[in-house]
């Protein structure tokens, strides 16, 4: 068990509320910018919007005394070193700056910015633009109190993650990964495991087999992948879960697709072979794929962040395991942490997408102890 030091988590948590309107403002400014992606443009690769949400988040960055680094405006981070770092390994905060469209139903304009009743408003402010800002000013709250650490910290901005990963992707080839880290872009407690995500395509020859398709396997079916053949569960991660079905086509012939969400019990080559089995008639072809992510529960950094979430909130930290999908499944070395506390779900697509001030709050303390443990 690593050493802790409540007196100086109390300094770090009260240097974080100091900082609180500050972090407000700044989300409020950021999600003003309309980040949904849009046609790549020279020097842009996920559009004018994206880079823009980019540039102002650096700027931001490096008005805080952080130094930046733009990856080619795929990606782009700020870090915090001392004299006590003597090692090139990193501790990393991995969240996004692009949106999904903000779609209709929106009370005020969704990329307004808008506060009501100390509610914050707007696409983006959860999903991620709220979260990855409150990672940001935790590393200035150490940065600001001067306390040592032994590895660098780095706060990444990815620009990609609603479609794509290709961010990620590009910042890999360019950089190496932390040692250690989490996304703040899922839920709390700290999730130690992620399930696996496959999407797949059955392809028919023509319409009238595609009609016997939905007929007799897709409609009205269960979202466990019985009628397929594939309702695999285990105690840990609990039923696989079939979702997001559309209808496609293919150079071979009109096609369903469909999303597999799978325990690590199974593999996606197991699961398109017993598709192949269950619907000889049709061909079964895996789009892509994402395994399972899964960490041990007492390892250091699910340990240390169950710990910054109950010391924080008082609440019981017992690692989880997540359905969604988040950078975890690419980026080596981290889990997701946050920011929605148990009880928020709905939120993050979904018109008038909020977060409370408060809870803005609650995570910036939690992830400035826990940037501060896990550098040590």
């Amino acid at each position: 068990m690593q050493e802790r030091n409540q007196a100086i988590e109390q300094k770090i948590c009260m240097q974080v509320e100091a900082l609180h309107a500050e972090l407000l403002d700044e989300i409020v400014e950021l999600v003003k910018i309309d980040s949904t992606e849009t046609e790549a443009q020279p020097e842009a690769p996920f559009g004018t919007g994206v880079r823009q949400a980019l540039d102002h988040t650096l700027a931001l960055a490096k008005k805080l005394g952080f130094e930046t680094v733009d990856v080619d405006h795929y990606m782009g981070y700020a870090s915090y070193r001392t004299e006590d770092c003597k090692t090139d390994e990193y501790i990393g905060a991995i969240g996004h700056l692009d949106v999904v469209p903000a779609g209709m139903g929106w009370k005020e304009p969704p990329f307004s910015g808008f506060r009501e009743n100390d509610m914050l408003y707007g696409r983006g402010v959860l999903d991620n633009k709220g979260p990855i800002l409150s990672c940001l000013y935790a590393a200035y709250a150490l940065k600001t109190l001067g306390l040592p650490i032994s590895r660098e910290i780095r706060i990444l901005f990815g620009c990609d993650e609603e479609t794509g990963f290709e961010d990620l992707k590009y910042f890999l080839q360019k950089e190496r990964p932390p040692v250690m880290g989490f996304t703040p872009d899922c839920k709390y407690p700290v999730v130690y495991a992620e399930r696996g995500r496959a999407l797949v395509q059955v392809i028919a020859q023509d319409i009238a087999s595609l009609f016997k398709l939905m007929n007799g396997y897709i409609l009205n079916a269960k979202n466990n992948g019985e009628r397929l053949g594939i309702a695999f569960q285990d105690a840990e991660f609990g039923m696989l879960e079939v979702r997001n079905y559309t209808m496609v086509q293919t150079k071979s012939g009109p096609a369903v697709q469909f999303a597999i969400s799978y325990p690590a019990g199974c593999t996606s080559e197991q699961l398109v072979g017993q598709l192949a089995q269950t619907l000889p008639e049709y061909e079964v072809k895996l789009v892509s794929n994402f395994d399972p992510v899964r960490f041990e529960k007492d390892c250091r950094l699910v340990d240390t962040l169950r710990y910054t979430y109950e010391q924080v909130t008082g609440q019981d930290g017992t690692p989880v395991t997540t359905t969604g999908g988040t950078y975890a499944k690419l980026m080596p070395n981290i889990v997701p942490f946050g920011p929605s506390f148990p009880g928020q779900k709905g939120i993050g697509h979904q018109p008038n997408e909020w977060m409370n001030a408060d809870d803005i709050l609650t995570n910036a303390k939690i992830y400035a102890l826990s940037l501060y443990y896990l550098a040590q």
